[in-house]
């Protein structure tokens, strides 16, 4: 997947700015070594760097990581994936926002994580849970469905675990899960109506591929539509989503 770094800091940067929450877990100290796993554009490394750590980012998307280093050219960005990366020194804490669910194999990620981590060292994190995202998914294969495009479970790139589903995963691995939460997030769409095309275009587009464009017009109306009763408040429009949070020490 493609990303295009300059609509995500315009148009989604709700993604670092609710992550800022999740640096609350982390507590940051001076003189830690701190990985950013999925660092995207860099503002939650760059936070981490402010508060004092020697802080590395990694992201799968060479956009996301040539706009990290144009932004914050003092900190170490470089494109690795979750499941395969490795550093000679180990670090004390590896950090995550909204990354984790776009990885299916999560064993690879937790057991890489686990390897890079100093003893005691802390893997915290936030992604997708048990039911994101499910009324924008369940409305894209209905209309998709309708125009014969069927062929969908391929195509949904998501990995959305229950607390229970992911903790035993880190626990199998060694780790001691000493926190986590599942919660809803309502999260607000910019632009409207519009916001919900546009955060499909920023997110699925694995759902839309090899459809015409002006067929892809008609469908992308037609899910917006289906969505307003579930998504539309009082003029503003809200997705669904749910988060998990974590937090799990290297025994």
């Amino acid at each position: 997947m493609k990303w295009n770094a300059e609509l995500y800091d315009d148009k989604h940067s709700f993604v670092s700015q609710y992550g800022e929450s999740v640096l609350e877990l982390l507590a940051v100290k001076a003189g830690e070594r701190i990985l950013d796993l999925g660092c995207g554009t860099g503002d939650l490394a760059n936070q981490m760097s402010e508060l004092g750590a020697d802080v590395v980012g990694i992201d799968a998307s060479p956009e996301m990581i040539a706009t990290a280093r144009q932004k914050y050219p003092y900190i170490k960005f470089e494109i690795a994936n979750a499941v395969d990366f490795d550093f000679d020194e180990p670090f004390d804490a590896v950090f995550s926002n909204a990354t984790l669910h776009w990885i299916k194999d999560a064993d690879a990620v937790i057991k890489n994580v686990y390897n890079n981590l100093k003893p005691n060292g802390c893997f915290v994190g936030e992604f997708g849970g048990k039911g994101n995202m499910q009324h924008m998914i369940a409305a894209t294969k209905t209309i998709l469905g309708k125009y014969g495009y069927n062929k969908l479970e391929q195509a949904d790139p998501w990995y959305f675990p229950s607390t229970a589903e992911y903790a035993t995963k880190l626990e199998a691995q060694g780790f001691r899960v000493t926190y986590t939460t599942h919660f809803d997030r309502p999260t607000l769409l910019q632009d409207g109506r519009q916001g919900v095309a546009k955060w499909l275009y920023m997110f699925g587009p694995s759902f839309f591929e090899g459809i015409p464009d002006v067929e892809l017009k008609q469908i992308l109306n037609e899910i917006t539509d289906l969505l307003e009763s579930d998504y539309e408040d009082n003029g503003q429009w809200y997705a669904d989503y749910k988060r998990l949070r974590f937090i799990a020490i290297k025994e």
